[in-house]
């Protein structure tokens, strides 16, 4: 197994979560154990799951854990859409969200086909 750092998508995940942590710091103090709680859980269990799998002993396991990240990342991204109807995110940083995690989508089905080769 490869150094989950050397990763495209798990660097990329990695600036995901950053940005997920600088945009909900902008949130309402009342979302602090809801919405911002539960994207900054959603966002960061991505990287780790990459991380972890990298530590696995077979490639199944290594694609399980993706599989782990990619449910990670859908349950992101709607919280990023309901965080737009909610009017905590603008339309244009929504768009940009919704990029990069299709983004990072892309990348994880990528290497998960590869390790079912």
């Amino acid at each position: 197994m490869q150094n989950y750092i050397n990763l495209e998508v798990y660097q990329e995940a990695e600036d995901l979560v950053s940005d997920i942590y600088n945009l909900t710091k902008k949130f309402p103090q009342t979302e602090i154990y809801n919405l911002i709680s539960q994207m900054r859980r959603a966002s960061t269990s991505i990287c780790a799951n990459i991380a972890e799998g990298t530590g696995r002993s077979s490639n199944a396991d290594f694609l399980r854990f993706l599989h782990n990240s990619m449910g990670s990342l859908k349950e992101l991204d709607s919280f990023i859409r309901i965080s737009t109807k909610l009017n905590y995110i603008s339309q244009t940083d929504s768009l940009t969200f919704s990029k990069q995690i299709t983004k990072i989508g892309n990348r994880l089905g990528c290497l998960m086909k590869k390790l079912k080769l």
